[in-house]
């Protein structure tokens, strides 16, 4: 190939043009996503936590609705306000034992519960490891939580658990370290009178399930602070509770936000909120590291090269293949061609694209498609004159001449005391009279059976016993539309060629027509001769032929039949001939319900 071919210039100028944009591309698309990157990552992290607060402020907010379930509790409530004395009172005694039970089992991680009455220094406490425990309360214990939760506005004081690491997140035991305590004041309301405090001791697990579904470990960091600065969960032990950035996390005094921290042995974001006072006031805090805020900014990166090599491979193969490309659509038409100058009129391709070889392929078609309508125009005009010409042969035959024959003969047997002979008169006179009616090209279902039946019933008188028939069909399809003498060809067939006197056997015939949905189903099966597979062959070539010259001769019935089938249905109707296994021949024929007509006899293509 020379250095100056269009080819070689091409590949260089897709190469500079591809190369050069490319790169700076993946400069600026870098920096761009990084930023972008950057706010997105922080916006996505900001919904995360608010959606975490509002799981935790809803859990608590569950158990502190526990803490007041029992201020409808009217008896309850009344002893509360006397003083019982338990040892005395047992109505009192077993109020209690049923109000604090509820509450235990009322939530599976409630471990305890415990009611300080202050007045008369009882304390009723349980647990779902002991049994009901009524003691003298001791004043100093948990004394400063009850001091915070009246002090509370809200009456309650949720007392923080130790500090938990992420590995102990998994483990169930029931250290003291795994729960946190819920105290509230219980007031008399409508009076500010203290009437003692409840304090529900809570398993930490579905806790701190909440608190790790709001971090990806190994990448982020997560941590639960008190309103002091606490820690009260980390999700990793490398953390020294006094490290500058918790101070400057308290003091910056806003419910949430994002901070970025380049201190210390940490440099990335810090995004955090604060839970509602009611519920505890905790901070939730989530530290990502720079390199997991952009880790997608260098997978986009290594993306763009990635796809960027792709690109480049594409246009070189572009470019060498274009020659092919343009070829192909003409190589194409060229073997349409050769099929048509071959006889083959079916043209079919897809579209070779928009450009002018696309029209010109499009152009095609629709030249092959208008030669095609010619000739079936021709093709139809040839059949309709040929039925012009059978009508024209029927219409000699003075048909009034020939039923007033018929008529005479049957009453001539009818006085002669032959009523059979009638019988078989009659018959022929509706084969002929229907036959002969040339102003009826389709006609109701009904119609088409009489005639069917009359045929058969003269067979049967001619055959007698050796002849047997069963024909069935659904009233409800009467008036459906047909070809007229559809299935006299098939029927005459069987008596030609499947019907032996020469043996035993009875000749049985079973005509069955029956709707399939849109479709009507006319099913002629026999036990006669059957067909060989070369013979069969054979019909079926014929029933495809073409050219209108091969209507005469060898299997004219059948073809007849199928010819008029696509006549008036085109492709929606269908004729299947096969071989029964237990001998014999079975001829289905499949036609739309409410369509065709003798109008399609011009305009069908």
């Amino acid at each position: 190939m020379k250095k100056t071919s269009i080819r070689n210039k091409l590949i260089v100028l897709l190469l500079l043009i591809t190369i050069v944009p490319f790169g700076t591309s993946i400069v600026i698309t870098y920096f761009y996503t990084k930023e972008s990157l950057k706010d997105e990552f922080v916006a996505e992290n900001v919904n995360l936590l608010y959606q975490g607060k509002l799981n935790i402020e809803g859990y608590i907010g569950e158990l502190k609705n526990l803490t007041l379930s029992f201020y409808n509790n009217i008896d309850f409530m009344r002893y509360m306000k006397n003083n019982p004395d338990f040892d005395k009172d047992y109505l009192a005694k077993e109020s209690f034992k049923n109000v604090i039970l509820t509450i235990l089992y009322a939530e599976e991680n409630i471990n305890r519960v415990n009611i300080a009455l202050m007045d008369d220094h009882h304390n009723i406490s349980v647990s779902k490891k002991s049994a009901v425990v009524f003691s003298r309360l001791n004043q100093s214990l948990n004394q400063d939580m009850y001091e915070k939760a009246l002090n509370n506005p809200y009456r309650i004081h949720i007392e923080p658990m130790e500090v938990l690491q992420e590995e102990n997140i998994s483990e169930k035991s029931n250290r003291r370290n795994d729960m946190f305590t819920l105290h509230r004041a219980l007031i008399d309301v409508p009076s500010d009178d203290l009437l003692g405090y409840i304090s529900l001791e809570i398993n930490s697990e579905h806790l701190l399930g909440i608190a790790e579904k709001l971090y990806v470990k190994d990448k982020e960091e997560f941590y639960l602070l008190s309103p002091e600065g606490e820690l009260i969960f980390r999700s990793n032990n490398n953390v020294d509770e006094n490290q500058q950035w918790i101070t400057s996390l308290i003091k910056n005094n806003k419910p949430n936000g994002m901070m970025e921290w380049k201190k210390d042995s940490f440099h990335g974001l810090m995004i955090y909120e604060t839970l509602d006072e009611s519920s505890g006031g905790w901070i939730m805090v989530k530290r990502i590291p720079y390199t997991s805020v952009f880790e997608s900014a260098l997978s986009v990166a290594k993306i763009n090269i990635l796809f960027g090599v792709i690109g480049l491979i594409l246009v070189i193969m572009a470019t060498l293949f274009v020659s092919f490309k343009i070829t192909s659509p003409i190589r194409v038409l060229l073997q349409n061609i050769k099929q048509v100058e071959n006889g083959n009129m079916n043209v079919q391709f897809d579209s070779l694209g928009n450009d002018e070889i696309g029209t010109l392929g499009e152009r095609f078609k629709e030249m092959i498609a208008k030669i095609n309508h010619l000739i079936n125009r021709e093709y139809k005009l040839e059949i309709e004159n040929k039925t012009n010409q059978l009508k024209a042969l029927q219409s000699q035959l003075n048909p009034h001449f020939l039923y007033n024959a018929l008529q005479s003969i049957g009453t001539l047997a009818l006085k002669n005391n032959v009523p059979q002979v009638y019988t078989l008169v009659t018959h022929l006179s509706k084969i002929m009279r229907y036959g002969m009616n040339i102003d009826e090209d389709l006609v109701p279902l009904t119609k088409e059976i009489d005639y069917t039946k009359a045929f058969l019933l003269l067979q049967k008188e001619r055959f007698g016993d050796q002849f047997e028939y069963t024909l069935s069909f659904d009233k409800e399809d009467s008036f459906i539309v047909v070809p007229k003498m559809i299935l006299q060809p098939i029927i005459e067939n069987y008596f030609k060629h499947g019907f032996d006197r020469s043996n035993d056997k009875i000749g049985h015939l079973t005509i069955i027509v029956r709707r399939d949905q849109d479709h009507l189903v006319m099913t002629v099966q026999d036990n006669g001769n059957g067909i060989t597979e070369t013979r069969l062959n054979e019909i079926y070539q014929t029933l495809n032929e073409d050219h209108q010259s091969k209507l005469g001769g060898a299997n004219i019935g059948l073809r007849n039949v199928y010819l008029r089938l696509k006549l008036y249905f085109g492709e929606k109707a269908s004729l299947l001939i096969e071989n029964n296994e237990d001998g014999g021949t079975f001829v289905t024929i499949k036609l739309p319900v409410g369509t065709g007509g003798s109008g399609n006899e011009s305009n069908h293509n």
